[in-house]
């Protein structure tokens, strides 16, 4: 079970945030129930959350709706899941842009 919080840049803007305002109401609400699995499950099904492999620690979150594909990463930081970026997958494999981006999101949170 883990708490879902969402980076927060220096201006105090979540990233993860904008992307979720900028999703269908139907996207959202599937992105908050499996959010929600996350919160409420000890163990959450890797259909909808796991560990990237070849990162520094990074999860994801994986929502499937019809033919889209939304993805947030994000870290742990001991009972919290921190969402760093989400973005719609297009390709089988998880861009790596999208994976530096979370463990420089990562880096910054943790020197905070």
């Amino acid at each position: 079970m883990k708490t879902v919080k969402f980076f927060k840049n220096n201006n105090e803007v979540s990233p993860v945030e904008e992307f979720l305002d900028a999703l269908s109401s139907k996207q959202a609400k599937k992105v908050a129930w499996v959010m929600q699995l996350l919160e409420d499950l000890e163990e959450v099904p890797t259909t909808y959350f796991k560990k990237l492999v070849n990162t520094n620690g990074i999860w994801e979150i994986c929502i499937q709706i019809a033919s889209n594909a939304i993805r947030i990463l994000g870290f742990l930081d001991g009972d919290y899941f921190i969402a760093t970026n989400g973005f719609v997958k297009k390709t089988q494999k998880t861009p790596s842009a999208e994976i530096e981006l979370a463990e420089k999101r990562k880096k910054e949170y943790l020197m905070r």
